[in-house]
């Protein structure tokens, strides 16, 4: 597909990030489709890294967390990104604090994909990497614990600057990471279906061709 020139869109860049089962890849991976641009997974470039440091079992079907690797490699993964947001255009990312990351920086459009219902995020990991539903459970919930835990105390001093200090986030409300308030577009994937979910966020970047859903998904 012909690649969408930046000048034609309102913003250059797009992150994409949600909570496992939420469907950020789907609706990243889609855009990476109609629009021609670079795409890049957070949660996939890890995996690749944990498993060929051998800190991940390969044939585990699901996801490891966060803390099977360092802090120093986890902030400098995440600093890449915020550094190809600053000065690059035509790319999507998409990772738990793809949004995070680009807090402050003119052009990138950041979109938060939540789930309204957890039993649909559980249902939609059990089909994508053929898990039971108590495994899914484990591997959805135990690792948003351990995930944010290590992110509140890696990223403290850039949300005191990013998010606090700039006044989008109350100072006295904790770090959370998906307040809608830091994002340009949040989109229930409970209430919509992927096609329109792809619909809202070609809308906001102001992409107003014909897609043609089916060849898409």
């Amino acid at each position: 597909m012909k690649k969408a020139k930046n000048k034609e869109l309102n913003y250059r860049n797009i992150t994409v990030s949600g909570l496992p089962g939420t469907g950020s890849t789907t609706l990243a991976e889609a855009l990476a489709k109609v629009l021609g641009w670079k795409y890049f997974s957070g949660g996939d470039f890890m995996r690749h890294y944990a498993i060929k440091k051998g800190l991940f079992d390969p044939q585990n079907k699901g996801h490891h967390d966060a803390t099977v690797y360092s802090d120093d490699f986890d902030r400098q993964v995440d600093f890449g990104m915020r550094q190809t947001l600053r000065k690059e255009s035509g790319n999507i990312l998409e990772s738990w604090l793809s949004g995070f990351m680009g807090q402050g920086i003119a052009g990138n459009l950041k979109i938060l994909v939540s789930c309204s219902d957890d039993a649909v995020r559980i249902d939609r990991i059990v089909n994508r990497d053929d898990l039971t539903v108590k495994l899914a459970k484990k591997h959805v919930f135990e690792r948003e614990v351990k995930n944010i835990k290590k992110f509140r105390r890696l990223y403290h001093q850039e949300w005191e600057e990013w998010v606090a200090g700039e006044s989008v986030i109350k100072a006295e409300k904790p770090i959370w990471f998906w307040y809608p308030e830091m994002y340009d577009l949040t989109i229930d994937t409970y209430q919509y279906s992927k096609a329109q979910t792809l619909r809202l966020a070609l809308d906001k970047l102001g992409y107003s061709k014909k897609v043609d859903y089916e060849k898409i998904f």
